[in-house]
């Protein structure tokens, strides 16, 4: 099955024939609206499921490629180009997972919900797209596509500042990406203007067929890395983040943090590391001094937050920064770590917006003291609510502690200083969401609006069960998951050693 051509094409037709067939139904069958949505992206994950039980883990190279022309103007050579490798593959299946999850959390959403649930499967288009593009073009188009319907979803039907947060939201992230459509410009010519397919390019680097200059290749890197680090976000590029999560609706909170922010860790490991993996080397000491601040910031701002959303949001800088700092320790183990918590980061965090929304949906405020002894009234809600905070903060036996141990044992093995202050978050991570439970949950109910709260009902449980049971699943047999990334993480080492060796040789030769 890992030849057949047409896969990735029928994956993302199905989200892009969704968000025409929404148009098509009245906009007074409100509730067709929403099953038809809900039916679409969950048969994107159907579907998604079915690549991942074709994919063929003991291989490297990409899989289910797809190469179409798409247009030709004077020599320009773009390609509909798709595949995916064992990193990409996880990545398209987290998306999938988390839209059925994501349209069920929007149930609640009563204006233009004809737009909204098209906005929705828009998305998703423009997010697997990212994942599965393998022409430089192509890649360029999905990830600013992917920017529109989270604007909108943010600027219409967002909070009281949501005007301010997507406009925000919107001038980072596309300013940034103009750096990298001008690197990949630069790329496009240094290939000899012949294509912008990203397996040529890298190949032809790898065998020293396109010649950087250690400048060139310097820029080019920041080009790229500036993009991605603006989405992770990496610090001091975060300050779009809380605006954006607070003000987004509870599906636009669990999308972006549950996807989109892995857009810019999975940029670096598809580009910056394969193409530029020399300027990767001299520059990874200042990358992993800016993730290990992020790592404690982010927590430390997170502890002092009276907002449950904001509070949850920060905690995505901090959890981020971790995965940051695995993917540039440069060495197996820990690029398995950052990618595997890539995926345990949208399940846990996205699972925690989506109960940040259901209580907010209740009581119409996030703020901590405005709670206290909801476990008495809620305990439904409290249970589930502490076993997806448990995943968030990495207990044994749950999803975040396979990619935290491995990112911290990686880490340890290129620094053990880098290690010891990384290993604050699981410290810090746990001291402020176990403090915000016990001020929302525990102790006597102060407030008398909350003894009327009711608890989870069937559409609620719904959206957390599977989020629960991947967790448990993630963490009690992670290697389901870690022998489908594992070749092609290799493959992304071995183009960052190649180049660390040719480095030292040249340093030797001059010696001599």
């Amino acid at each position: 099955m890992t030849e057949a051509s047409y896969l990735l094409t029928i994956l993302l037709l199905i989200p892009a024939a969704g968000a025409a067939l929404i148009f098509l139904i009245p906009a007074s069958r409100l509730s067709v609206v929403r099953w038809a949505a809900l039916v679409l992206t969950t048969a994107a994950f159907i579907w998604s499921a079915l690549l991942f039980a074709w994919f063929d883990g003991a291989r490297s190279s990409m899989q289910f490629v797809e190469r179409v022309p798409w247009f030709q103007v004077d020599g320009l050579n773009v390609r509909y180009q798709v595949g995916i490798d064992g990193i990409s593959l996880l990545l398209v299946v987290l998306t999938t997972f988390l839209m059925p999850v994501a349209v069920l959390a929007s149930w609640n959403i009563t204006r233009r919900v004809k737009p909204y649930m098209a906005c929705m499967l828009f998305l998703e288009l423009g997010m697997l797209g990212v994942f599965v593009s393998l022409d430089l073009v192509l890649f360029y188009v999905f990830w600013e596509i992917m920017l529109i319907p989270m604007y909108f979803l943010i600027g219409v039907w967002g909070g009281e500042r949501r005007i301010y947060a997507a406009i925000k939201f919107f001038i980072y992230t596309a300013a940034a990406s103009l750096l990298m459509l001008a690197g990949i410009v630069v790329l496009y010519y240094q290939n000899g203007a012949d294509s912008f397919d990203l397996i040529q390019i890298t190949q032809r680097l790898a065998e020293g067929r396109i010649n950087l200059s250690p400048a060139t290749e310097f820029l080019l890197f920041l080009a790229f890395f500036v993009a991605f680090a603006v989405k992770v976000p990496l610090f001091p590029f975060h300050t779009w983040l809380p605006d954006a999560h607070v003000e987004a609706p509870t599906a636009g909170s669990v999308i972006l943090a549950g996807v989109l922010l892995k857009m810019g860790t999975y940029g670096l490991l598809r580009f910056c590391l394969p193409l530029f993996p020399k300027a990767a080397l001299a520059l990874a000491p200042i990358i992993c001094v800016l993730a290990i601040i992020g790592v404690i910031y982010g927590a430390l701002v997170a502890m002092v937050q009276p907002d449950v959303k904001k509070l949850v949001a920060y905690s995505s800088v901090s959890h981020l920064g971790l995965v940051v700092l695995g993917i540039f320790a440069f060495n197996h183990v820990s690029i398995q770590g950052a990618t595997y918590q890539m995926l345990n980061h949208g399940v846990s965090t996205g699972g925690l917006f989506a109960l940040v929304g259901m209580i907010y949906d209740r009581r119409h405020t996030r703020q901590i003291a405005d709670f206290g002894g909801v476990a008495h009234v809620m305990p439904v809600y409290a249970a589930l609510f502490m076993v997806i905070l448990l995943s968030s903060i990495g207990l044994p036996g749950l999803n975040g502690f396979v990619g935290e141990f491995l990112i911290l044992q990686g880490t340890f093995l290129s620094s053990s200083a880098y290690a010891a202050f990384a290993a604050l978050t699981m410290i810090l991570s746990a001291v402020y969401m176990l403090w915000m439970y016990q001020r929302v949950f525990m102790g006597g109910i102060t407030r008398e609006e909350n003894r009327l709260l009711a608890d989870l009902n069937f559409r609620e449980i719904a959206i957390l069960v599977p989020l629960i049971a991947i967790a448990l699943w993630m963490g009690v047999s992670s290697n389901t998951f870690l022998r489908k990334m594992d070749m092609s993480v290799q493959k992304v080492i071995e183009r960052v050693e190649s180049a660390r060796e040719q480095q030292i040789f040249r340093v030797d030769n001059r010696g001599n």
